[in-house]
């Protein structure tokens, strides 16, 4: 385990989180404004189109009923450029940048698995330091029972 290493992984991952929340921001700004332009054509665009087009169903019906045809129609244009602005899709960057904090946090997790690992031997030698020095010392002793075992044969 290195902390360079996660410390490098650390900044991956920030910075492909901060690349997806820019990507995600750019998105919804897109569909917003795209939403804002049919809410602004809907408004003064067709309210040019709608009075005229009263007048032309006033001559030929009853004002209501003219009214009533003109805000059915207005309703279905403003539906259809909202359901436009729905069809706009993210980039394929937004699924790299996934990717790439996919792959920074297992790195960050076989980090701290390995700073995990490292931090329990380092206390396992403090918790039972006797552990740690008997592990050293018994090949030693070991190696000198036998030899003292074969002086004592051969003697």
């Amino acid at each position: 385990m290195n902390l360079d290493n996660a410390a490098r992984n650390l900044r991956v991952l920030w910075r492909a989180d901060s690349i997806r929340a820019q990507i995600q921001l750019q998105h919804l700004l897109t569909r917003l404004g795209l939403r804002a332009l049919a809410a602004l054509i809907a408004v003064f665009g067709l309210l040019s189109f709608e009075l005229a087009s009263y007048f032309a169903l006033v001559q030929r019906w009853d004002a209501i009923w003219a009214a009533v045809v003109l805000g059915a129609i207005n309703i279905v244009i403003a539906l259809l450029i909202a359901l436009w602005s729905n069809r706009a899709v993210p980039h394929h960057e937004l699924h790299a940048a996934a990717e790439l904090h996919k792959s920074a946090v297992e790195a960050l997790q076989a980090d701290a698995a390995a700073l995990q690992g490292e931090i329990a031997s380092f206390k396992s030698n403090f918790v039972r330091p006797l552990d740690a020095t008997l592990a050293a010392l018994v090949i030693p002793a070991a190696s000198l029972v036998i030899r003292a075992l074969k002086k004592a044969k051969a003697g």
